[in-house]
């Protein structure tokens, strides 16, 4: 198995224009990240329709299957490339901070539902998803999902490192002043569980909020492969399959865990 080659499509500034903006900008960042070798393409946190929506997020929803995400398997398809997109997901009466994973040949391959809702905004327009655990495989490379917040949490990670995901996809809209979780705790979180993760965020000024930027590859050594700056940018770099099977035969965090010590402790709820 050698590399993944993947690419970090991050932005928008500020809300899209409309589903149509959004759609045209992830056709042309596929032709370029697919001109460039890539085999992967992910995108940031609600990067269909923008973040700071409000609660017009419930008239933008869309089903899993829906208009958007027929045209995105035509994108996949057509550049012979997989593709993560975020977006606010309509299930009945509820409505979801979602990515799905679209293959190669235009084929859905995964869905997840943030679990882990950020801020009284989410808490007020989403509902959390109940499957803390999404995977699907990619040129035999397995891939998991986590949005954002999620990837803040050790024991999300650790049950995606525990279930063999190799390369972990996390839209994301990260704003100031947390710049420490794309800049210290994104390396932290791919070496402690050896694998790759690929946080693509948000950037600029959007409603009352500054998304940082920062998107990066962090391999499972904590050595990050590829960086973005705080402006539009596709950033596009190699998951490294060979590095993260010698990475984990050295670094042995994973083996040496003693769950009967803390198994219970772990699930514990503690209040504020």
């Amino acid at each position: 198995m050698g590399a993944l080659r993947t690419a970090l499509l991050q932005g928008p500034v500020g809300v899209p224009a409309s589903t149509a903006a959004s759609l045209a900008a992830l056709d042309a960042a596929a032709a370029d990240a697919a001109g460039r070798g890539a085999r992967l393409l992910v995108t940031g946190e609600m990067f269909l329709t923008g973040y700071a929506l409000g609660d017009a997020v419930a008239d933008l929803a869309e089903p899993a299957g829906g208009a958007a995400a027929q045209h995105i398997a035509g994108i996949a398809a057509r550049y012979s490339l997989a593709i993560v997109h975020g977006y606010p997901e309509r299930d009945g009466d509820r409505v979801h901070n979602s990515a799905r994973l679209t293959g190669p040949d235009g084929m859905p391959l995964a869905e997840y539902r943030k679990a882990h809702l950020f801020g009284d905004y989410e808490r007020s327009v989403f509902t959390p998803g109940d499957r803390p655990l999404v995977q699907a495989t990619l040129d035999g490379v397995r891939i998991g999902l986590l949005i954002c917040y999620d990837v803040e949490f050790p024991e999300a990670v650790r049950a995606h490192a525990l279930a063999g995901t190799e390369l972990l996809a996390v839209p994301t809209a990260l704003m100031r002043p947390y710049e420490f979780v794309a800049d210290t705790l994104l390396p932290a979180r791919a070496f402690e569980n050896g694998m790759h993760i690929a946080y693509v965020n948000r950037c600029g000024p959007e409603g009352e909020y500054d998304f940082v930027g920062g998107s990066c590859l962090a391999g499972p050594d904590g050595v990050v492969r590829a960086r973005a700056g705080a402006g539009p940018e596709l950033l596009v770099a190699d998951a490294d399959m060979e590095l993260l099977r010698a990475t984990r035969e050295q670094n042995p965090y994973l083996t040496d865990r003693r769950p009967e010590l803390y198994g219970s402790l772990a699930a514990r709820r503690t209040t504020p």
